[in-house]
C-alpha cells in the first residue's frame, strides 16, 4: 500500500466506523467486586489486579467519548491536513522525501497496533490454552455469575470478559493510531521542509546550469527562485505550527487524563505482582511509551528544521531573501510541542520521570499492600 496520507486517514476512517458501538457497560460491575466482595473475603492482591484492569479499560472509553465530543474539532483537522498534503507536487523531491518519513510513521502506527491488538489475543487466547476452565482472570467474579466456573456461568462469563477485551483492545489501538498519525504527519512535513531548505541554494544554481558565469539577469532569476521557494517553504511551516498547537489544544486534556489513569493502572499492576499482571503491564506501558516517543520524535522535527533554516546557505542570499529566513528562524526556535494536560511537554525526559515516579509510588505502597 502507498505510504501517503490519503490511505492512512482512510484505514482509520475503516477502523474507527465500529466505535459507535457502546462499551461502558462493566463499571458497575468493577466497582462492586473491587470495594464490596473483595473487602468482605480479603482477597487484597485480587483487588488490586481487578481495579488495575478496569482502570487501564476504562481509558478507550473515555478516549473514545473525548472523540465524540470534539469530532468537529477533529475533523477540520483532518481535512486541513489533507488540504496541505494536496498542495505537495507529485514530481518534486519534496513528495519523495514526504513520502518516505510518512512510510516510517505508518510503519511506527501499524507496529504499535499489532503489539496493542497482540496483547489482547495472548491475554483471551491464555485461558483457553490451560487445562481445565480458566477465565483470563480465575479470581474476578461477575456480579451475579457466582459459582462461575460451572455452565452457563463459565460461558457467560467467559464470553462477556473476552468482549472487553477486544472492545478495550480496539478502542486503544486505533484512536491511539489516529494520535500517532496527526502528529507523524506534522513531523514528516518537518522533516521534509528541512530537506528542501537544506539544498534550496543548490537547487537555484542547477537552474542555471550550463552557464559559466552568471550575468546580472541569471543572479536575478536565482533570488526569484529562492524567494518563492522560501516562502512556499514558510507557509507550509506555519500551516504545520498552526495544526501541531490545534492538535495539542484537542488532546492535550485526553492525553492527561490518560496519563494519571495509566500511572494509576500500572501501580497497581506492580502492586498486585508481576506474576499476576504480567500480560496487562506491557498494555499500560506502551501507550504511555508511545504518547512520548511522538512528543519526542515531534520535538526533534522542530529542531531539525531549525538547524536546517539556519545551513541554508543564507549569506548567499540578497537582501530580502535574508530578511525572509530571519523570520523564519524566529518562528521555527519556537519549538512545537505535545502536553499531557498542559501540566508536562510528552518527551523522554517526561517518560523517565513517569516511569520513576510510578517506581516511588510502588516502593512506597509495596510495604503496605504486601
Amino acid at each position: 500500500m502507498k505510504s501517503n496520507l490519503p490511505s492512512l486517514v482512510e484505514t482509520m476512517s475503516q477502523f474507527l466506523r465500529l466505535l459507535v458501538l457502546n462499551i461502558d457497560k462493566r463499571n458497575t460491575k468493577i466497582i462492586w467486586f473491587v470495594f464490596w466482595h473483595c473487602a468482605e473475603t480479603g482477597e487484597k492482591i485480587t483487588a488490586i489486579v481487578v481495579f488495575s484492569l478496569g482502570v487501564a479499560s476504562e481509558i478507550a472509553a473515555y478516549k473514545l467519548i473525548f472523540m465524540y465530543l470534539y469530532s468537529d474539532a477533529i475533523q477540520d483537522i483532518v481535512e486541513d491536513c489533507l488540504l496541505l498534503d494536496a498542495e505537495i507536487s507529485p514530481a518534486s523531491r519534496m513528495a519523495s522525501n514526504f513520502e518516505k518519513h510518512l512510510s516510517i510513521v505508518k510503519r511506527r502506527a501499524t507496529i504499535f497496533w499489532c503489539f496493542i491488538c497482540c496483547n489482547g489475543i495472548l491475554y483471551v487466547g491464555e485461558p483457553i490454552l490451560l487445562p481445565g476452565r480458566h477465565l483470563m482472570e480465575d479470581d474476578f467474579i461477575l456480579f451475579g455469575l457466582d459459582p462461575i466456573f460451572e455452565s452457563p456461568n463459565y460461558e457467560i462469563a467467559f464470553t462477556a470478559c473476552a468482549l472487553g477485551v477486544f472492545f478495550t483492545c480496539y478502542l486503544t489501538s486505533n484512536i491511539s493510531m489516529f494520535f500517532v498519525v496527526m502528529t507523524g504527519y506534522i513531523e514528516a512535513q518537518l522533516l521534509s521542509l528541512s530537506e528542501e531548505l537544506t539544498n534550496i541554494w543548490d537547487d537555484a544554481k542547477e537552474e542555471m546550469t550550463g552557464n559559466c558565469s552568471l550575468t546580472l539577469e541569471d543572479n536575478r532569476a536565482i533570488d526569484q527562485f529562492i524567494q518563492n521557494r522560501l516562502i512556499d517553504i514558510f507557509k507550509s511551516h506555519t500551516a504545520c505550527v498552526d495544526l501541531a498547537k490545534r492538535v495539542d489544544a484537542v488532546l492535550n486534556r485526553s492525553i492527561g487524563t490518560e496519563f494519571l489513569l495509566l500511572v494509576i493502572s500500572l501501580i497497581a499492576e506492580l502492586l498486585g505482582g508481576l506474576e499476576n499482571t504480567y500480560l496487562e503491564l506491557p498494555f499500560a506501558l506502551i501507550q504511555v511509551t508511545m504518547d512520548c516517543i511522538m512528543g519526542q520524535r515531534l520535538i526533534d522535527a522542530c529542531d531539525a528544521f531549525s538547524d536546517a533554516v539556519y545551513f541554508c546557505k543564507w549569506e548567499n542570499f540578497n537582501a530580502k531573501n535574508s530578511k525572509i529566513v530571519l523570520l523564519m528562524l524566529t518562528n521555527a526556535q519556537k519549538t512545537l510541542s505535545l502536553s499531557a494536560g498542559g501540566i508536562a511537554t510528552l518527551s523522554f525526559v517526561c517518560l523517565m520521570s513517569v516511569l520513576r515516579s510510578i517506581f516511588s509510588a510502588y516502593t512506597t505502597l509495596g510495604t503496605v499492600v504486601h
